[in-house]
């Protein structure tokens, strides 16, 4: 119970010290923060695996850095996390090295973004199945289903 108590104390004092630039250009103490964003997230907080998942996947040096970062942003976005979500969305469209981009999967998780309702991921979902591509075949009803959901959203 205190450790977890511990790590709270520390993911709290380091976001803070993340709006700090001199905090950030010091190398030891942004190892410090570091450390203390992945003790978080590995104890399964969902905000936590969403922000270092952010992190490592934008910021982080290597394609270790990036895996592991796609392996956070997927543990919050199947706990709920909407940003989470739409991010891996936009991940299935990309390409590498190793796969190429997937509608189907982009789609599953721009859906699960927009029910949790994030403003974009409709009007990205949107736009997937008018075009289609991808893997995922042109479905123009679903289409415009999502545009009337974004238009009663206000977006």
């Amino acid at each position: 119970m205190l450790w977890k108590l511990r790590a709270s104390v520390g993911y709290l004092v380091a976001r803070r010290l993340m709006a700090a630039r001199w905090a950030v250009q010091q190398p030891k103490l942004w190892r410090w923060m570091e450390g203390q964003f992945s003790r978080k997230a590995n104890l399964g907080d969902r905000a936590a695996q969403s922000f270092y998942g952010h992190m490592l996947y934008f910021r982080g040096h290597g394609l270790g850095s990036k895996q592991e970062g796609v392996r956070l942003l997927r543990l919050a976005a199947q706990a709920g996390d909407a940003k989470a979500a739409y991010q891996l969305g936009v991940i299935s469209l990309s390409e590498d090295a190793s796969r190429g981009p997937d509608g189907q999967e982009a789609a599953r998780w721009w859906g699960q973004a927009a029910a949790a309702g994030h403003p974009l991921a409709a009007m990205r979902l949107e736009q997937l199945y008018r075009a289609g591509g991808y893997g995922l075949t042109a479905d123009p009803e679903e289409a415009d289903r999502l545009k009337a959901l974004t238009v009663r959203r206000g977006l």
